[in-house]
C-alpha cells in the first residue's frame, strides 16, 4: 500500500498590496514666531530670567532620557524658531510640549505649524520576499499564523534597525524639514501600483540617497493619520547646497518624478539651548 504525502493546499490569494514599516521614536516638530515687540519691551533683567528659565528647560530637553530636542534658528518667514523633538511616545511628546507652553516665554512666542509623525523604515524589498515565502508554505494572507510570522519577522528588523529607528538628533549645522505625499489622483495613482513595482522604484528612489551618505543624514518619518501628509522628511547637513542637490537629483528617479507632492519647506540653523538668549536678541555668532 503506499501513501501519499501530506500537501498544504496552495494559497489562492494574492500577497497584500501593503508593504511592512518598522517604527521607532514618535516625533514633533514646532514651528514658531518671536512676538519681537512685545520681547523687546521688557526689562533686560525679564528677559535675563526668562531666557534663563527657557534655555536650563532646553538643555534638559536636549539630553532628555525619554528622547532628545534641538532648537533651530529659522530661516525666513516662515517662523523664527523650529523644535525638533524624538520621544518614546506621544504622551512623551505632550509633555515636551506642555513643558514649553509653561515657561514664561511661551507668552512671547507664536506658534505658526507643527507636524507629528514617527520614525519609520520602510521594508518594500523585504516585505516582498517575507509575503512570497509565506505564501510558498501554504499560509494563509492575514491569518492567524500569517500575523504571527509577521509579528515575529517586524520584531527582529526592529531589533536589527535599532540604531536607525531610536537616533540622535544629528549634530550638523542646518536642518530641512519637509513634509511630502504620493500621488493618487485619477491618472497618477501610487497605491494602485503592484507592491514589486512600488518596491523597484522605491529601491532606485533610495539608491540616489545613498550617494549622498557622507554628506547629509536622512531621517524619514511617517504621519498617516497622524497629520495633513503622508510623510516627514528631515535632512541635516554642515552645508546647506547639499539639500539642493540631493532633492533635485531626486526628482529625476521615477517615483519622485511622477508620484510625489512636497509641502512647505523649512531650513534652520542649529542652536545649542545655552545660546537661546543670544538668539532672541539678534546676537547669535556666526
Amino acid at each position: 500500500m503506499t501513501t501519499t504525502p501530506h500537501i498544504r493546499p496552495e494559497v489562492a490569494a494574492e500577497i497584500p498590496a501593503v508593504p511592512l514599516t518598522t517604527e521607532g521614536y514618535s516625533v514633533l516638530h514646532q514651528m514658531m514666531r518671536v512676538r519681537r515687540p512685545a520681547w523687546r519691551a521688557l526689562p533686560d533683567a525679564e528677559k535675563v530670567a526668562i531666557a534663563k528659565e527657557a534655555s536650563d528647560a532646553l538643555a534638559a530637553m536636549e539630553k532628555s532620557s525619554a528622547g532628545p530636542s534641538a532648537l533651530f534658528s529659522l530661516i525666513g518667514h516662515k517662523g523664527d524658531l523650529m523644535l525638533i523633538h524624538f520621544r518614546e511616545s506621544f504622551a512623551d511628546l505632550n509633555q515636551a510640549e506642555l513643558r514649553l507652553a509653561n515657561l514664561r516665554l511661551s507668552d512671547y512666542l507664536e506658534p505658526t505649524t507643527s507636524y507629528l509623525s514617527i520614525i519609520e523604515l520602510g521594508l518594500y524589498e523585504s516585505t516582498v520576499k517575507i509575503y512570497k515565502a509565506l505564501t510558498e508554505r501554504g499560509i494563509e494572507p492575514n491569518s492567524e499564523e500569517w500575523k504571527r510570522e509577521i509579528a515575529d519577522t517586524l520584531a527582529r528588523q526592529k531589533e536589527a534597525m535599532r540604531p536607525r529607528l531610536y537616533p540622535e538628533i544629528p549634530p550638523h549645522r542646518y536642518a530641512c524639514f519637509y513634509p511630502m505625499d504620493r500621488r493618487r489622483g485619477e491618472d497618477k495613482n501610487w497605491y494602485t501600483l503592484p507592491i514589486e513595482e512600488r518596491a523597484r522604484q522605491m529601491y532606485e528612489h533610495g539608491m540616489v540617497g545613498r550617494r549622498y551618505a557622507g554628506e547629509v543624514k536622512q531621517i524619514i518619518t511617517g504621519s498617516i493619520g497622524f497629520d495633513d501628509w503622508e510623510w516627514g522628511v528631515d535632512l541635516f547637513a554642515e552645508d546647506p547646497l547639499v539639500f539642493k542637490k540631493l532633492i533635485y537629483e531626486m526628482r529625476f528617479d521615477h517615483v519622485s518624478a511622477v508620484y510625489a507632492l512636497f509641502g512647505q519647506f523649512y531650513v534652520g540653523v542649529r542652536v545649542p539651548a545655552a545660546k537661546l538668549e543670544d538668539l532672541l536678541n539678534g546676537n547669535l555668532p556666526h
